[in-house]
């Protein structure tokens, strides 16, 4: 059955949807569903594509700065080099670095801050960090063998109240025995440049010249691992113990899932069930559908007998009933969809704007891993939340949808 060329369950369906309904209620049941539809969708890309910025944050900048993978030798290593030939010809390196670690202290102007003073040859550190893209003022080259200059993360900086030029005493917890007892080692370092990852390392990390952290530690090697970076950072868990499996010598390694796996693996775990606790809201949307369409099927059962009496058949009722559903789903997907995606890609300007404007910072650095809110919008989770969406609309109508297919038209006009 046909009408102006559309499809009569088409064109009647989106009748009804346009039509001014005598029961007001039913209209404002029918635009709180789309509401709801529209508000489920955008909010559910929005806060997808939040979490899905901090996964790439932890990924590009904490693990950027955090080594894939480190191969240690029981004693130090005495050649990095010689080992870092042997360990670039293993399929998946992407590059190697020595490196060396110390814990102490920072001070200047009596101000003191716990740090770890990280040893690194300045050459080869862009093999394997991001640090030399993050410098705010100076350069990982002004990290000079035997100068004792040190990088400072801008936090770190900003609590010691030093800038470029300055000189700050770092103090080791090996005690040094000396005429007047025993003192803590201390060396005056020059701060040759600030960086900048916005995360939690830019308030506890300082970064040396490999000799110098050697000379600081009074070691006897070279240093004390090979920082080993992967093409794939989730195949370094793997990738790092085969390595050392296939070395000669007593090697032995440990991976960014052991420092940063849980972290990570929360923030996962946190996607999945924000998405499927949020998806409950698209869900009482769906719901609304069948509220609405259960009131339109009662409100119009002498259409239905009339149409019935003309020679439609049940299937044509009940296909009339889902074009009125569903298309109340689409309307609210679209919208929701498009309010969703705009949300997405100005979502990290706009807070940012409202911390100028207001004064204050909702992502702490102090306490959060990243100082500011990202996003990344992914498509293939819109086309997810959009087909889930568009899904539970098309199963919402099926059941008022059958009901209306159900109509008796000698029981409909019995009181018309």
């Amino acid at each position: 059955m046909k009408s102006s060329g559309v499809s009569l369950p088409v064109w009647v369906g989106l009748r009804y949807l346009a039509a001014k309904r005598r029961n007001h209620f039913i209209s404002f049941i029918s635009a709180s569903s789309m509401i709801g539809m529209t508000l489920g969708v955008a909010v559910l890309i929005l806060v997808l594509s939040v979490m899905n910025g901090f996964d790439r944050e932890l990924r590009e900048r904490i693990l950027g700065m955090v080594p894939h993978g480190v191969i240690y030798e029981r004693g130090g290593i005495d050649d990095w080099q010689a080992l870092a030939d042997k360990v670039q010809t293993f399929p998946g390196v992407a590059g190697t670095a020595p490196l060396t670690r110390l814990q102490g202290m920072m001070g200047y102007g009596g101000r003191v801050q716990g740090i770890m003073v990280t040893g690194v040859d300045p050459q080869a550190e862009s093999q394997v960090s991001i640090l030399p893209d993050h410098m705010s003022e100076g350069d990982v080259d002004t990290l000079k063998a035997g100068e004792f200059g040190v990088l400072l993360g801008d936090l770190l900086a900003q609590h010691l109240r030093v800038t470029v030029g300055d000189k700050v005493t770092l103090m080791l917890p090996e005690a040094t025995l000396s005429p007047a007892g025993v003192l803590p080692r201390i060396k005056r370092l020059t701060v040759t440049g600030i960086f900048s990852v916005g995360a939690e390392l830019d308030a506890n990390l300082a970064i040396v010249n490999l000799d110098d952290a050697r000379k600081l530690g009074r070691l006897s090697f070279q240093a004390q691992g090979l920082r080993v970076k992967f093409d794939n950072l989730f195949q370094a868990p793997e990738g790092i113990w085969n390595i050392v499996s296939e070395l000669d010598g007593s090697y032995y390694a440990s991976d960014w899932t052991r420092t940063h796996g849980n972290l990570f693996h929360a923030i996962r775990m946190e996607k999945t069930m924000i998405g499927l606790l949020l998806l409950i809201i698209v869900a009482v949307a769906a719901f609304n559908i069948i509220s609405t369409l259960v009131m339109v099927v009662t409100d119009k059962q002498a259409d239905i007998a009339i149409l019935r009496t003309m020679g439609a058949r049940p299937s044509t009722i009940m296909k009339i009933f889902m074009v009125q559903g569903i298309s109340i789903g689409l309307v609210g997907v679209v919208l929701g969809t498009l309010l969703g995606i705009a949300g997405a890609l100005t979502i990290s300007d706009l807070v940012a704007w409202a911390e100028h404007l207001f004064g204050f910072k909702i992502l702490s650095a102090d306490v959060y891993f990243i100082s500011y809110l990202p996003s990344q919008l992914l498509w293939e989770d819109v086309a997810i939340i959009t087909s889930a969406s568009l899904l539970l609309s098309f199963l919402a109508t099926l059941y008022p949808s059958w009901r209306a297919s159900r109509v008796q038209p000698a029981e409909a006009l019995r009181y018309e």
